[in-house]
């Protein structure tokens, strides 16, 4: 593993902030010394008589690109910096062309282009810089020798000359150690960043792994989850760590990462099979253009657990469940078949096929028929409901007129209601409706919704069943002018079992017939809604996609009648 551990945070360089602004600074000293240097240079061959002429004005232009290089304290950049450049340029052409040019007392003059590059172009702006430099240094070179020939050759002034040249040495000495040393700062700052980067990764609760599409790894940061030592990975590679079956889905991992994509896997650790490891592979872009992928690895072995914990218990529940559909169909068979003997006898008592009966005997007969009955309607609850929750429940389609069904559900609930003195209508059109569904599921929807409407209204009260085909929707609504239900209850209604009201309206019904209703709705495509005030009533819709459109009869002798349009 990389020794990161090992670099010691406290003897990082600054960060490049700093190493630019230190830059910045000694530049501008460089400037302000060099204007300093050119002035008392053009001074002193005034007074010494050395200088004279155009001479004085070429040393005094000198000194303004050392003003120049001043104006970098307030703005700093590639564009400032080659202005500057070009100032320096001109001044020497300048300095050049007065003086008399190779010849001249300001021969060292000429190179300082070159030498303010190396200064100006540091370590941001390279080598550019340098060859403009250069460039503008054969320029003021070539300006001068110009000069010379076309005004004629100074004289010589040996001292003069060897001032200016003695200058630009020094200006040159300190540019080169200048650029020298914002180079060392730079890298320094460079590696300050790397030793930054390479803490963060060594502190990663993961692995991060630097590897070739062979596996092979290059780099290891982090903490390694167990079972994958990095002394080892660096030695034999990432797969020899892997359990083999699990190998070719690493090199699929890989190759979508070198695709471009984001691979990821999960593996068992050769030498601890009992673990798991999460792999994400990503493409790592290499300066030198090889293909290298960078994978983190994480412990997924409380998740793998974890997964495996949920299966079992996914299984348990399923295994619960089915057992529980297989009691209840087997609870309903043998509950069935004493039920319907003690329906069948009490039947024949009530209309006292083999003689007269005592009226206490004739009432007990009437009671245990009804308890019968109802505990008989019950049972049929509870297992279309297990076969519904099992999704097991067939439905039987069929196409016929749904008037037939729902008026004769109506026939049925018609003795209870008018006992409780409720008034019960429907509201059927005279044209039959079509549709193709399952007679019995609609029938027990309407069974269901009319007898939970009465059950809930008051004597005197009124149930209303309004039947019709709406676009491709049967639409089948109970209203009643009953107890109602409070808003609160409304979302927890129609699943099973759920009750609402006062204790003494939940000993009326068992929870299920509203789940039935809208189990038997969705199981036709439709939906079940509920509308209710509490004191006012309820209004159940239930609209199913099952209406079958029919074309009108065709008239006698087999023609179409169609419609003319005169204005046509």
């Amino acid at each position: 593993m990389n020794p990161v551990a090992n670099t010691d945070p406290d003897a990082s360089p600054p960060p490049a902030r700093a190493t630019m602004a230190e830059g910045l600074s000694a530049l501008t000293a460089w400037h302000a010394a060099w204007a300093v240097g050119a002035a008392v240079l053009a001074l002193a061959g005034t007074l010494l008589g050395g200088f004279g002429g155009s001479v004085i004005f070429g040393a005094a232009a000198m000194v303004l690109p050392g003003l120049a290089g001043l104006g970098l304290l307030w703005r700093d950049g590639t564009g400032e910096r080659s202005l500057v450049l070009v100032v320096w340029t001109l001044a020497a052409l300048a300095a050049a062309m007065l003086s008399g040019g190779l010849a001249g007392p300001l021969v060292g003059h000429i190179i300082m282009p070159f030498v303010a590059a190396l200064a100006l172009g540091g370590p941001r702006h390279g080598v550019r810089l340098a060859q403009a430099g250069s460039i503008g240094a054969g320029v003021a070179a070539l300006g001068g020798q110009l000069s010379a020939l076309l005004i004629g050759a100074p004289a010589s002034q040996p001292l003069p000359a060897s001032l200016s040249v003695l200058l630009a040495m020094i200006a040159a000495v300190l540019a080169v150690r200048l650029a020298w040393r914002l180079r060392e700062n730079k890298l320094k700052a460079a590696e300050a960043m790397a030793h930054r980067v390479e803490t963060l990764l060594a502190a990663q609760p993961g692995l991060t792994l630097v590897l070739e599409p062979n596996g092979r790894v290059l780099a290891a940061y982090g903490s390694p989850p167990p079972a994958m030592e990095p002394e080892a990975l660096f030695q034999a590679g990432l797969f020899a760590a892997v359990h083999a079956p699990d190998r070719p889905a690493i090199l699929a991992a890989i190759d979508r990462a070198l695709a471009g994509q984001e691979g990821q896997v999960q593996f068992a650790p050769r030498i601890a099979l009992d673990r798991r490891v999460n792999l994400i592979v990503r493409r790592m872009d290499d300066v030198d253009g090889g293909q290298r992928v960078i994978a983190q690895a994480f412990d997924a072995t409380r998740q793998f657990a974890t997964e495996i914990g949920l299966e079992a218990a996914r299984a348990e529940a399923e295994a619960r469940d089915s057992g529980k559909t297989r009691f209840l169909a087997n609870m309903s068979h043998e509950l069935r078949t004493p039920l319907n003997a003690v329906l069948g006898f009490s039947d024949i008592m009530r209309q006292r096929i083999f003689g007269p009966l005592p009226q206490k005997y004739a009432d007990y007969a009437d009671s245990i028929h009804e308890a019968g009955g109802h505990l008989l309607d019950l049972i049929n609850d509870v297992l279309d409901v297990s076969k519904i929750e099992a999704e097991r429940y067939e439905l039987s389609r069929e196409t016929f007129d749904a008037r037939e069904i729902v008026s004769a559900a109506v026939a049925l609930v018609r003795v209870t209601a008018n006992d409780k003195g409720v008034f019960l209508s429907s509201l059927v059109p005279d044209q039959p409706l079509t549709v193709d569904a399952d007679k019995r599921a609609l029938k027990q929807i309407t069974l269901n919704l009319l007898s939970n409407a009465i059950k809930f209204t008051p004597s005197g009260g009124s149930v209303t069943l309004t039947l019709d085909v709406i676009g491709p929707y049967l639409e089948l609504v109970v209203s009643d002018t009953g107890i109602g239900i409070a808003a609160r209850d409304l979302k927890r209604l129609g699943r099973p079992f759920e009750q609402a009201g006062a204790v003494e309206q939940k000993v009326q019904g068992t929870g299920l017939g509203l789940s039935l209703v809208r189990a038997l709705s969705e199981l036709h495509g439709g939906r079940m809604s509920l509308e209710s005030t509490l004191g006012e009533g309820t209004a159940v819709t239930v609209r199913m996609p099952v209406a079958v459109a029919v074309r009108a009869p065709t008239p006698e002798g087999g023609a179409e009648v169609i419609p003319f349009n005169a204005g046509g």
